[in-house]
């Protein structure tokens, strides 16, 4: 069975498509004034602001009974028949992000069954960084009680010969697309388009690659698609063989980006020790600093390095640690009193997926795609029971 394979998908019928799409949940989590700046762009349109919970809400009261709630909604949505299919289909989309650089992607619906999040798995999907168990059931807990899923998810592809998305993009410009609209709060613009086919894939890594095969990777969105992966695992139970094979819940809905795609950028995550005694922090980093610098050394292994210099200068001196995005803010904040900053280097596309064959997963915080206006934005919808 393919692992990427067209689906049902919904598209909401809605005056309003820009109050319609929203960020990301896992975005703006400490600037609550994004979310309220949503809530006010929305009014009282449908949205799909109303079917997830933003992070940023977490531990307040907003969270309280927010999975039924969401449920309800979804139900009303579906019973009001804001949704139209598009049936046994992927949808090729191009994202203006807002630098101006056009992302494609392709949605469809990712086989559960061939998707992995734990250490040391040897499946055909798998997570690029570790999952954090604590942060599961409150996912699991809205997902199991949805009657449809919005995906944030982004999975990843290594295609260096643009076989996929560059073939997509000279066939679908003879129709006309289903959405074509500006997204909110300075999102950019996002147009898709349906079309149906098969998808390939080429092996790239040599004898790694032949021994543990691995077409995709999670960039985006990890914990969301481990939640759907420990639903699907709890459902399967309740089901005989013949509806664990058709079941919806065994699929999650993802946008498939390649990892070459110019526009698609990877930025490291700097550490950042605070509240430490801070005098011997330059000797040490300078006599430790090359584990992380290593170029022969994979991303994962480099991450780790960093990490187990930042754990040990704690043990011994105090603090507490942060990950920081952005190289300039990450040494500022470095060279304040009682601070240091931990740099590490440019993140190597072409280093990832093998980082992640050799290695397995990456350590938590590794590196960020993109900036938080040009994350995926919730749009197309599915049937998930």
């Amino acid at each position: 069975m393919s692992v990427f394979v067209p689906s049902d998908i919904l598209l909401p019928r809605v005056e309003d498509p820009t109050a319609w799409s929203v960020i990301a949940c896992d975005q703006f989590t400490s600037q609550r004034e994004y979310w309220e700046a949503a809530e006010r762009r929305v009014g009282r349109a449908p949205s799909a602001l109303r079917l997830i919970l933003p992070e940023a809400w977490l531990g307040t009261d907003r969270a309280a009974g927010a999975d039924e709630r969401i449920a309800r909604t979804m139900e009303q949505y579906l019973n009001d028949d804001l949704f139209e299919c598009h049936t046994d289909c992927f949808i090729y989309l191009e994202r203006k992000q807002s630098d101006g650089r056009i992302r494609r992607g392709l949605v469809g619906a990712l086989d559960l069954e061939q998707y992995d999040f734990t250490p040391g798995n040897r499946a055909a999907v798998r997570a690029t960084e570790a999952t954090v168990e604590d942060r599961l059931p409150p996912r699991v807990v809205i997902r199991s009680a949805a009657a449809l899923e919005l995906p944030h998810v982004m999975v990843l592809m290594d295609d260096r010969e643009d076989a996929v998305l560059g073939t997509l993009e000279k066939t679908v410009r003879s129709s006309a697309p289903p959405y074509d609209f500006d997204l909110m709060l300075g999102g950019g613009h996002v147009t898709g388009w349906k079309i149906s086919g098969d998808l390939r894939q080429r092996a790239l890594y040599g004898e790694a690659g032949a021994a543990a095969p691995m077409p995709f990777a999670v960039g985006d969105g990890n914990h969301s698609l481990a939640a759907a992966k420990r639903w699907w695992e709890q459902l399967r139970e309740t089901l005989t063989p013949e509806k664990r094979e058709a079941h919806p819940a065994r699929y999650a809905l993802a946008e498939l980006c390649n990892i070459q795609e110019p526009a698609l950028d990877f930025e490291p995550i700097h550490r950042v020790i605070f509240d430490t005694d801070a005098s011997d922090f330059s000797s040490a980093l300078a006599a430790r600093r090359q584990e992380w610098e290593d170029p022969n050394r994979t991303i994962g292994e480099r991450v780790a390095a960093a990490d187990a210099f930042c754990a040990d200068y704690i043990a011994a001196h105090g603090g507490r640690l942060d990950y920081i995005h952005g190289t300039e803010t990450a040494r500022e904040m470095g060279d304040r009193p009682g601070c240091g900053a931990v740099l590490l280097p440019p993140v190597e596309k072409n280093g990832l997926f093998l980082s992640v064959i050799k290695n397995g997963a990456l350590p938590r915080k590794s590196f960020s795609m993109g900036h938080a206006e040009d994350k995926r934005y919730y749009l197309e919808c599915r049937r998930i029971r």
